[in-house]
Order: C-alpha cells, then sequence, then structure tokens
C-alpha cells in the first residue's frame, strides 16, 4: 500500500551563523496532521537549518511508511539544490544535501516545491519557537 505524506518544512537562525531550529508538520493524504516538531539544532546558518529540517522531516516520513512524499519549502536555494537547479558549493552544506538526496532516494516517488512565506507560517513559526530557545524536542 503506498502511503503519500505532505511536509511542510522550515529552518531559521539567530545570526548567520547563530542559534538555529528547525520545524515541520507532516499531513496524510486526508489532510490529517501526522506529526508536529521543533528541535533546536545548535550553532548554525540559515541554509543549514532549512537542510536539517528537511531532513529531519523525511527521516520520520520513512519511520511513518512513506513510500511518496510532497515537500513544501519557502526557501528557494532548498528547493533548486534539490532539484539539481542550483549547484551545492557551499562547504557547509555539502554533507547535508548528500544525506537529503540519500533519504529522498528512499522514496518511489518524491516531489518538492517552493512555497510562498504565507503557505508556510506553522513551520516558520516551530522554526522560530526552537532557534529562541533550548527546547530540544
Amino acid at each position: 500500500m503506498k502511503r503519500k505524506l505532505r511536509i511542510f518544512v522550515d529552518g531559521c537562525s539567530r545570526g548567520n551563523p547563530g542559534p538555529a531550529g528547525i520545524g515541520y508538520l507532516i499531513f496524510d493524504e486526508g489532510g490529517h496532521l501526522l506529526s508536529k516538531k521543533w528541535k533546536h539544532v545548535g550553532l548554525r546558518t540559515n541554509n543549514e537549518a532549512e537542510y536539517l529540517a528537511a531532513i529531519e522531516a523525511l527521516k520520520e516520513a520513512l519511520s511513518l511508511g512513506a513510500s511518496e512524499i510532497e515537500l513544501l519549502s519557502d526557501s528557494e536555494l532548498l528547493v533548486k539544490q534539490i532539484r539539481g537547479e542550483y549547484a551545492v558549493r557551499s562547504d557547509r552544506l555539502a554533507p547535508l544535501h548528500e544525506e537529503l538526496i540519500r533519504l529522498v532516494r528512499s522514496f518511489e516517488k518524491f516531489i518538492v516545491k517552493h512555497i510562498e512565506r504565507d503557505g508556510n507560517r506553522e513551520a516558520d513559526r516551530l522554526a522560530k519557537l526552537a532557534a529562541s530557545s533550548s527546547l530540544k524536542i
């Protein structure tokens, strides 16, 4: 049985680098919330936090038995690097990109979409909450 999940991800950093947080929400095909997480991820750049949010969310999607993923992010860099439209030139992002692509290949179908910040408010709120605290969930 195919399990399709829709995931909203965001990462933020208070400084670049600075205290960083990630947030994500995972929904099933019917729009039911399956998971809502946020996590402080140490001192990171904003782009690193974006990657870490996607990595953590995809790991959880695998544990939920997902076979098809729609990943939504307001980070144009993240989306275009996953698609191969932008090269990964940062030494800080290269290992995260490799890990993310390995995870992407675990799914039968994977779609990544860029959305406007307004469409990603809850993931953004969670990431900011985590960056502003040492809360580790």
